[in-house]
């Protein structure tokens, strides 16, 4: 049996060399899925008619990726990191607006690895709270994921700990990546599939995963539009960074690695209301009895506001991508 370090030594000389030129491939992808499946849950997919939720034309597809470990999407990406490169004895650190940093933590600990993660005041108490779970030093401060992301980094340099960028990486990439993965096999049939956007790791690996074959449609707060203005703008630009998701959806810029995967392979960019974000979690909420933080909500929003209307005929798959949050009396 091959032993961890090989398996790591043989992914990395295949797919991640050299950094210079990320190859985010669907083959990349499948061989991460390969090293992290292990260590990750394979989240269900469930059918929805559309008038449950008011709506007509086909049944929505439900990935409950808020069913992963930590609560997020966020663990592929960290298990990723932390199964691909080779950890120091300082251990881990990243910053987070809160689920990255909970799934570092997690990653972190499942693994025997030392982690300091960095979150801004705006971190949710829910995400603080799990982050803390997991026995990571946490450092609360600054307004942004800037500010938190700045400690970080001088914290990384200081102490030759190994940054865990929550999507300026090419192994967070292929990490979340594996969400396409899994949604292509248990829902082959879909057209499209909308994914909530922040600083884009999660909607950048699941376009590269299929390459144009699904229809992937970015949804952006209106206070976060990052991936909306950098489109316009034609390459990364600082954008507002507010609203109702804040701690999840809201970098002040897309990263760089991700935005050449969506100028290819991002079929659309819609904002939505902060108000539209609450209503998709009451209705989540109401029709499948599912508690989802705003950030988890967003993708359904632009259903349900109007933002983005489906053909006839169009068969529509919604990512909901997590749920760490109070739980919410409506």
């Amino acid at each position: 049996m091959q032993t961890f370090p090989v398996l790591r030594e043989r992914f990395a000389r295949a797919y991640l060399a050299p950094m210079t030129s990320p190859a985010i491939t669907r083959a990349a992808i499948a061989q991460t899925h390969s090293l992290i499946r292990p260590q990750i849950r394979q989240t269900p997919v469930i059918e929805v008619a559309a008038g449950d939720f008011g709506l007509t034309g086909e049944a929505l597809a439900f990935k409950l990726e808020f069913m992963q470990h930590t609560g997020s999407f966020k663990a592929r990406g960290a298990f990723a990191n932390l199964m691909a490169r080779p950890v120091p004895a300082a251990g881990v650190t990243a910053a987070s607006g809160g689920n990255h940093g909970a799934a570092v933590a997690f990653a972190a600990r499942r693994l025997g690895h030392k982690a300091r993660i960095f979150v801004p005041a705006i971190s949710s108490p829910a995400k603080i709270a799990r982050i803390r779970s997991y026995g990571a030093d946490l450092v609360v401060g600054g307004e942004r994921y800037d500010e938190a992301l700045a400690g970080c980094d001088a914290f990384a340099s200081q102490s030759g700990a190994m940054k865990v960028h929550a999507f300026e990486q090419v192994e967070t990439l292929l990490g979340q990546g594996t969400v396409g993965l899994e949604l292509e096999e248990q829902a082959p049939g879909i057209d499209t599939l909308l994914v909530a956007t922040g600083g884009g790791g999660l909607i950048g690996g699941i376009a590269a995963w299929y390459e144009g074959r699904v229809k992937v449609v970015s949804v952006e707060p209106e206070l976060a539009p990052t991936l909306h203005n950098a489109l316009r703008a034609g390459e990364p630009v600082d954008s507002p960074a507010g609203g109702i998701a804040a701690d999840s959806l809201a970098p002040r810029r897309v990263g760089s690695i991700m935005f050449d995967i969506a100028r290819r392979h991002i079929a659309e960019a819609v904002l939505v209301p902060d108000e539209a974000i609450a209503e998709a979690q009451k209705q989540i909420w109401e029709v499948l009895r599912v508690v989802a933080e705003p950030g988890g909500a967003t993708a359904l929003a632009a259903l349900l506001s109007g933002r983005y209307r489906p053909a006839p005929g169009e068969r529509v798959a919604v990512l909901l991508c997590g749920a760490n949050t109070s739980a919410v009396s409506f």
